[in-house]
């Protein structure tokens, strides 16, 4: 017997813990199954691109932490690239191989989280998502060794680092390297067979490849749809195109290989920065002198990084002053939600939050 119902419509967020942040969908159900979609993005006020014109460059740094606080290395090293590019500044050989080093470690960390709270998201309350974190904390503790800091770094600065590595940074990073894969390891015989896991994330939020190429979606979520394209590879940066190391990716784009992608990038990173640690320099300058007023000439760069969540590329236009004229983020973080109601329509309530944490989202980039 068929039950008629009525459509309902019901806000998610911004105040929902499910929701990743403050982040509001309106969604229309009929009973469980998702009939429309509508994103509201604009309630974290944060303002960054606005903030940068009455900064220095050097002072940007610290705006790039907060925008993606779980991914604050990959930021500042998309954001002193582009300074770079548009005020001519060289980086040193030994800094640039730390940036890639610390990119990775990064990426590492972003991931973990991404995974974590995957699984949180399924209703695994605590265990996967504690496993996650207590690597997390490990690449943090290297951090702290850099810079001082753990989550808003501000580590990278036009002309290379803020600092050279301590000597106890790298046998403490060569213990959390040869630790990686086994807790990886440890992580997929966790979630990658277990049977709800796999119930719940195959062929559900499916994005094809054309989906994700039209929607200008980037990183996992791309690669997971079966798109190799990785500005790594692409496009190298740094010492990148001295490196060996493979773009995992999926074929079907559903939930199930956006773990999988993310899993497998992690291991990649650990190869990353074996080679990087065996191929760097042994001393040297980590920081060209640039003054602290950077004064760009007149004009325009883009610069990219592939970041853990995707492209991320900082626009900056000079008007010849101590600070940027304009300044445009390209955050993945924004862009990769622009499928999402494709993602959602026609799944289940429970599907759609699943989906919505595959994504991998900080609301820092989103704001707008």
């Amino acid at each position: 017997m068929t039950i008629k119902t009525e459509p309902v419509t019901i806000n998610l967020g911004p105040q929902h813990p499910s929701t990743h942040g403050v982040f509001r969908l309106r969604v229309t159900f009929d009973g469980e199954v998702v009939l429309d979609v509508e994103p509201v993005f604009g309630y974290l006020h944060r303002g960054s691109e606005k903030l940068a014109e009455s900064r220095t460059y050097v002072q940007i740094v610290t705006l790039t932490d907060r925008m993606d606080y779980i991914a604050s290395m990959s930021n500042n090293l998309a954001y002193v690239r582009a300074v770079e590019k548009l005020a001519g500044i060289d980086v040193p050989e030994r800094a640039q191989y730390i940036r890639v080093i610390s990119a990775e470690l990064q990426r590492i960390a972003s991931h973990m989280m991404a995974t974590g709270f995957l699984l949180n998201d399924l209703g695994a309350f605590a265990t996967p998502l504690m496993y996650c974190f207590r690597e997390r904390e490990r690449i943090l503790d290297l951090f702290e060794m850099l810079c001082g800091a753990r989550i808003t770094l501000s580590y990278m600065r036009p002309g290379g680092l803020l600092q050279d590595a301590p000597p106890d940074f790298w046998p403490a990073l060569d213990r959390v390297v040869k630790d990686l894969p086994a807790s990886i390891d440890e992580l997929e015989q966790l979630i990658t067979g277990n049977e709800i896991v796999l119930t719940r994330t195959r062929n559900v939020g499916t994005l094809t490849a054309e989906q994700a190429i039209d929607n200008s979606v980037s990183g996992p979520m791309l690669r997971a749809a079966g798109v190799q394209w990785d500005l790594r590879k692409a496009d190298p940066y740094e010492v990148y195109d001295r490196l060996e190391f493979d773009v995992p990716i999926g074929a079907d784009g559903d939930n199930f290989d956006r773990y999988v992608v993310r899993i497998q990038e992690m291991r990649e990173s650990v190869r990353i920065i074996e080679q990087c640690v065996r191929q760097m320099p042994e001393g040297g300058p980590v920081r060209s002198p640039a003054p602290f007023f950077i004064r760009a000439p007149e004009g325009d760069a883009y610069s990219a990084v592939e970041g853990p969540k995707g492209e991320l590329g900082f626009y900056i236009v000079s008007d010849g002053g101590i600070a940027p004229y304009r300044c445009k983020v390209r955050a993945p973080s924004f862009i990769n939600l622009t499928p999402l109601r494709e993602m959602l329509v026609g799944g289940k309530m429970g599907d759609l939050i699943t989906t919505f944490g595959s994504v991998d989202i900080v609301l820092g980039e989103v704001d707008r």
